[in-house]
């Protein structure tokens, strides 16, 4: 394994570590809390997710390395993002009604033949 192999699976291995505590505190939590963090808890899946292929730079790997909590930080800079999470989901609503109408159009032209 070199070097920044061995970095980016030693801040994977803290992260994971770092998500599996943040589990385990969120079941000691009632039912209805739970569903309060539903969204952060599957940001962070994905962002662990995500750094189980990735290949930072050994400065990278270590500049993250030194936070305590390098997962929750990098939830917060995600989280703070302007991005267009909620015109995806309406685009993709959007595009299934479409999808109905065309399909809908198809078959009352069929049956009108």
């Amino acid at each position: 394994m070199d070097k920044i192999e061995k970095l980016n699976t030693q801040l994977y291995e803290k992260m994971k570590a770092e998500q599996d505590k943040y589990r385990d505190w969120l079941l000691s939590l009632p039912p209805a809390e739970i569903l309060n963090h539903t969204y952060e808890y599957t940001m962070r899946e994905d962002i662990l997710m995500c750094m189980e292929e990735a290949e930072l730079s050994p400065k990278q790997a270590k500049a993250l390395l030194k936070s305590p909590c390098p997962l929750a930080d990098c939830y917060e800079v995600f989280n703070k993002r302007e991005d267009g999470h909620m015109d995806n989901i309406r685009d993709s609503v959007e595009s299934m009604a479409n999808r109905i109408i065309r399909e809908d159009f198809r078959k009352t032209q069929r049956e009108s033949r």
